[in-house]
């Protein structure tokens, strides 16, 4: 009977849950942002276009950056792009962006209103793209005079374009050394689907 007791008394001391010795487990904290590239970010909004229409094809992308999260050359925190359903004649932008942010900015995919469309402007096939943003970069840097224009200019963000233009047979990249076209005094035109250097504009 003892020997009972003994055991029974050893096991629920051994059941007993742990006080003095116990830690409260910390919260893992959450990595910081990180910009992503053109591509990943033209495929994850390709992938809610088609649920709007299935024959949607490109027409733009553009980085958009962000002062929330830390810049990374050849990503950006977010981008836009412009789907076009040539079937039903009508566009709808959409956005991805790895923040909530100003100026209608969400985090994931966020698709825009749809618009009419006139068909104007080319539009092409994502198949066409085979190059990303973070890759034409570097082979922009390739080019003498495209590499002395940033050594001189370190400090000047990068932007990016990426639509089809009558100029080029494939659709293009377009490198741009400041915020936008608009300010910029320098940036490159990059085939996508190749990853050739294709013209120097200013």
């Amino acid at each position: 009977m003892k020997s009972l007791l003994l055991c029974l008394t050893a096991t629920s001391l051994l059941l007993m849950p742990g006080c003095s010795d116990s830690k409260t487990a910390e919260p893992k904290s959450e990595a910081p942002p990180q910009p992503v590239t053109g591509r990943f970010a033209l495929f994850q909004m390709f992938n809610g276009a088609r649920g709007w229409s299935p024959d949607v094809q490109v027409l733009e992308l553009h980085s958009i950056h962000m002062t929330e999260v830390k810049s990374e050359r050849g990503k950006a925190a977010a981008w836009q792009a412009t789907f076009v359903s040539p079937q039903s004649a009508r566009a709808r932008s959409y956005t991805y962006s790895v923040i909530e942010g100003a100026g209608n900015l969400h985090k994931g995919v966020f698709a825009g209103l749809e618009e009419s469309w006139s068909g104007h402007h080319p539009i092409f096939l994502i198949a066409a793209l085979k190059t990303d943003s973070n890759e034409v970069l570097q082979m922009a840097l390739k080019n003498p005079k495209v590499a002395e224009y940033d050594k001189k200019n370190p400090e000047k963000p990068i932007s990016f374009i990426l639509e089809k233009t009558d100029r080029f047979p494939d659709p293009a990249w377009r490198v741009i050394w400041g915020e936008s076209v608009g300010i910029s005094s320098f940036s490159v035109f990059m085939d996508a689907s190749t990853g050739d250097f294709l013209q120097i504009m200013r």
